[in-house]
């Protein structure tokens, strides 16, 4: 009788946790959603309850391996939202709500960590500088307003790792996800000292450091038998979802690029030396492949389209929607759209950046919104791309992955604002899987990271560019990155 190993792969996302059961071949069993509440306590702040993400994980994974063979799971691994802050009382207790990666609130302490510290001095240690979302901020943030929360901080944790924590027992990190918190000495894989002291914590109060294809420990008894997991099932460090999604979709080592459109939109190039972007337009992580990456992030990408569908419009019909933009209509439209409902990370890093709609007239049209709104995403992320085009790397073509990429007219115009053909891989996806193939890392089923990608990823189609169209969504791009620039002074008089 042939035993068939199965693995659990967890995308701890923004609104929702995704779980796969794959087996060792690579193919997806199964698929689990459960979704958990977002607070906005107020304007540009954004918080969850961690224990609310613990009881979907646990619903997900009962409803996942039901009529399965319990026995044949052998390893879990996880991709998370980044960056938000966990912070854990000597009894392992959340102390507060998770301050999350698109929340606004630190703009004080990233302007004195930008200048009081110094871009430059950031940079040197941590091999990035300041953004409102980051880990560090945050804390700073905490001790400023919350001190006798910050007092009582035992562990700083961040969203996966919780999970993980609650899982094994361990209070573990792995290096993609800890490049994100402002507090990790990126180029030699070790938290920074100096940065830890100037926000006011201890190495005793991080987290063990593991690469992302490590164990880190063994399924809880408890654990193991309130869900019915193996008492040896194995779990490893898991990794950034955007480092996830990049194995996910078979971007490592070398110069490979991966375009992600969820509710955040990343251009995520990955390396296998350690480098930085002079300018820090660009995050320089630590990849879970065991090498380095550089990656923009823009806050709201994939989040624009359902907020103009969902709360403007009043539908959830987004293909419906997108079938009124025609063909003639592409690089065309007079309305433009800047996607900067949560403010934005890269490449402008401003905290006070605001979704703007330019250019409307009587004839406007919902289709013009919607299109404006697909392609001020696609014109969002080209400025990211030029930034990584002017540090002399070359992005010939990219992989594009996340709910946003389902879309054949977002993809067609993403490869013409890009002018670069877009690879899909049969397996959309990308967090969730990834961890899967962490987990089969660990677990010995691979060598590599590499290796893992080589045997089962994919691809099913590639968007090729136009160059007629191309042509138009250059002189299309040449108008809106002049918006920004001319809106930028007064987007703070406005909040």
């Amino acid at each position: 009788m042939v035993i068939i190993k199965l693995f659990i792969g967890i995308d701890l996302g923004t609104s929702a946790v995704k779980l796969l059961l794959v087996n060792e071949r690579g193919e997806i069993l199964r698929e689990v959603t459960k979704e958990y509440p977002l607070s906005f306590p107020q304007p540009g702040w954004s918080e969850q309850n961690p224990e609310d993400w613990w009881k979907a994980v646990q619903h997900g994974i009962l409803e996942l391996t039901e009529h399965v063979d319990k026995s044949e799971i052998c390893g879990i691994g996880a991709g998370g939202q980044m960056h938000g802050l966990v912070a854990l009382d000597e009894n392992d207790r959340v102390i507060r709500p998770a301050i999350l990666w698109n929340d606004g609130r630190t703009g004080k302490q990233t302007e004195w960590l930008n200048t009081a510290v110094g871009k430059e001095k950031l940079s040197a240690l941590t091999a990035n500088i300041a953004f409102a979302g980051f880990t560090a901020p945050k804390l700073l943030w905490m001790r400023d307003n919350e001190p006798e929360n910050f007092a009582r901080i035992a562990k700083i944790m961040l969203p996966k790792d919780y999970i993980n924590y609650r899982l094994t027992g361990v209070h573990s990190c792995d290096y993609s996800d800890a490049s994100g918190m402002l507090l990790l000495d990126v180029a030699h894989k070790r938290w920074s000292q100096e940065m830890l002291e100037i926000c006011g914590v201890t190495e005793a109060q991080m987290p063990r450091l593991f690469e992302s294809y490590e164990v880190i420990g063994t399924v809880q008894g408890f654990v193991s038998g309130a869900l019915g997991l193996p008492r040896g099932c194995k779990v490893v460090a898991g990794a950034g979802d955007n480092a996830a999604a990049a194995v996910g979709t078979g971007v490592v080592g070398e110069g490979g690029c991966n375009l992600s459109l969820g509710t955040s939109g990343t251009l995520f190039i990955s390396s296998e030396h350690f480098g930085v972007d002079p300018n820090n337009a660009l995050h320089a992580f630590a990849h879970a492949d065991g090498g380095w990456h550089l990656m923009a992030c823009m806050l709201s990408a994939a989040s624009c389209n359902k907020w103009l569908c969902e709360d403007v419009l009043k539908t959830e019909d987004f293909a419906g929607e997108q079938a009124a933009i025609t063909e003639e209509m592409l690089g065309r439209n007079h309305v433009f759209f800047l996607p900067y409902l949560m403010g934005e990370r890269s490449p402008i890093n401003d905290v006070n950046a605001r979704g703007t709609f330019v250019g409307m007239t009587m004839d406007s049209s919902r289709a013009d919104l919607v299109q404006a709104v697909l392609e001020g995403v696609a014109f969002a992320i080209r400025d990211s791309f030029e930034v990584a085009k002017s540090l002399g790397l070359e992005i010939p073509r990219s992989r594009i992955c996340g709910g946003g990429a389902r879309s054949p007219l977002w993809r067609k115009i993403f490869a013409n604002v890009l002018g670069i053909p877009l690879d899909m891989v049969k397996t959309e996806q990308g967090p969730g899987y990834g961890g899967a193939m962490l987990a089969m890392v660990g677990c010995g089923v691979y060598a590599s990271v590499r290796q893992a990608a080589d045997a089962l990823v994919e691809l099913a189609s590639t968007t090729e560019p136009d160059a007629a169209l191309t042509a138009r969504y250059e002189a299309q791009y040449q108008k809106f990155r002049k918006i920004y620039p001319a809106l930028k002074e007064l987007f703070p008089e406005i909040q």
